[in-house]
């Protein structure tokens, strides 16, 4: 056996059963703010085209809203839909009273500004947390929402008791809502952290100082198992055909302390940290229009 090598597995980190557990509590607070104020969190989701994956990501959503007692709007738009034309959509979203929280499903397309449209929605109904004022109040440790999987997580961390201060954590991808926040978040908890990337020299050697390791490149199996230093955690947050993760799991499993499947790791608490914000914000606007 190598020195390197332990003879017990890495303890996975269950995302299903910690969604559920979150799941449940968004239902309870739900189900609350219904009663006192006779309305039922909205969250709106809106998709352009007909791309496969998308759309079920979109009615996986939906059926998910439906267990927590949050109403689902869904607007659907032709894939032809321009930039102007989808901010238009989501500004009336925005200004819409009964809607609390919106979701753009994303990617969109190439010929249109996502960023544009990211920034239409009003950051008090941002619950996916893809605006830049979101991602100044993650960065800022100020009050506002998350970016969703980047929030899963860190709630994965601490349903494990990772305690963050001090520890390396490398995070592999840049993209804006999921590397970038994710490393804003991990940097609050005191964390020493560094960005690695398609551009990366000698990732191996980052990769084996790093006591945490935040895989969200979108590349199967890019982070070997042998480059995982010894009783790291690893948290795969990369999604490939095939349920392939962008960790080599197998060769990562007798190295790592914690582990994170795919699927059944990150994934699940996306949702379940999409729908507890919507509850979160409608809470806050309803709170808000019963005080006047």
């Amino acid at each position: 056996m190598s020195p390197t090598t332990s003879t017990v597995p890495a303890q996975l980190m269950d995302g299903t059963a910690l969604a559920r557990r979150v799941g449940e509590e968004t239902a309870a607070r739900a189900a609350e703010l219904t009663r006192r104020t006779g309305a039922a969190p909205c969250l709106a989701t809106v998709l352009v085209g007909e791309d496969p994956a998308s759309v079920t990501y979109v009615r996986m959503k939906r059926n998910r809203c439906a267990k927590a007692g949050i109403v689902s709007r869904h607007v659907a738009l032709p894939a032809a839909t321009t930039t102007e034309e989808l901010v238009a959509t989501l500004g009336a979203l925005s200004e819409d009273p009964t809607v609390h929280g919106i979701l753009l499903q994303h990617p969109v397309g190439d010929h249109i500004d996502e960023r544009a449209a990211f920034e239409a929605i009003a950051p008090h109904k941002d619950v996916d947390g893809v605006t830049l004022s979101s991602f100044a109040a993650m960065s800022f440790g100020r009050p506002g929402f998350v970016s969703c999987t980047p929030g899963g997580i860190m709630r994965l961390l601490d349903a494990y008791d990772v305690d963050l201060a001090g520890k390396r954590a490398v995070v592999v991808g840049r993209s804006a809502i999921l590397g970038k926040p994710v490393g804003m978040l991990l940097l609050a908890r005191d964390a020493t952290v560094t960005y690695c990337h398609s551009r990366t020299a000698e990732l191996s050697a980052h990769l084996r100082e790093a006591d945490v390791v935040v895989a969200a490149v979108g590349r199967p199996e890019l982070i070997r198992g042998e480059d995982i230093k010894p009783g790291a955690v690893v948290i795969d947050a990369g999604y490939n055909a095939g349920n392939v993760g962008d960790v080599d799991f197998d060769g990562a499993l007798n190295r790592a302390r914690l582990i994170t499947p795919v699927p059944g790791g990150v994934g699940p608490m996306t949702i379940a940290v999409l729908l507890e914000q919507t509850v979160a914000a409608a809470e806050r606007q309803l709170g808000a229009r019963a005080a006047r």
